[in-house]
């Protein structure tokens, strides 16, 4: 990847990190980044209204998040670590939580709609290691552009081809019943620390 590329891909990610760090909100970085795990105490402008369609091709909106508890994330299908890492440290993340885990929707919303068609998602997230009921999303490109900036993500794509790969913001996003925003949450926390912030959140409605 061109230099230059990189540094304007790192400035999006700082320009989000930056914005989201006024409620003490911390977006993961690159791979080799130390990324600091402080949790949101506030409520930023995170989240809003998009229309995307799920691994069945069924319509599904923002309304749609609303009335339970839901763990969003962006990632894609062709995802070598990070999205499968993220989507088995969820899995125990729900184990931990117990009968609370139950109350939990799992979101995955491509940044790669060229390849992650429905039946790419429901194909990849069939696996077993993944949380069971994990819904996935696509859409146009310029219906997930607007998915991940209603949720100060970023994404961009790195090479050409048929073997082109994304990179992409790693936070998790929790949001609560009323479809609003609770906490953002560094994709390798840990099951532990993550189940701990996801009950005290629950705990404060």
């Amino acid at each position: 990847m061109p230099r230059g590329r990189i540094f304007l891909f790192a400035a999006a990610c700082l320009g989000v990190a930056l914005a989201l760090a006024l409620v003490t909100v911390i977006v993961v970085g690159g791979r080799d980044a130390a990324e600091p795990r402080v949790i949101s105490t506030g409520q930023p402008d995170v989240g809003g209204p998009f229309q995307l369609v799920d691994q069945t091709g069924q319509p599904f909106t923002e309304a749609k998040l609303e009335g339970r508890w839901s763990l969003v994330f962006f990632g894609f299908t062709y995802c070598p670590d990070y999205c499968p890492a993220t989507l088995a440290a969820i899995e125990a993340t729900v184990d931990r939580l117990g009968p609370a885990g139950e109350a939990l929707q799992v979101v995955l919303i491509s940044i790669d709609p060229a390849r992650d068609t429905p039946q790419a998602l429901s194909d990849y997230l069939s696996n077993e290691a993944f949380p069971a009921g994990t819904i996935g999303l696509t859409g146009t490109e310029a219906q997930v552009a607007e998915a991940a900036r209603v949720y100060r993500a970023v994404y961009e794509k790195v090479g050409e081809g048929e073997y082109y790969t994304m990179n992409h913001t790693l936070t998790i996003y929790l949001m609560g019943p009323d479809g609003q925003f609770r906490s953002a949450l560094a994709h390798d926390l840990g099951p532990d620390r993550m189940a701990e912030v996801i009950r005290r959140a629950m705990d404060r409605g």
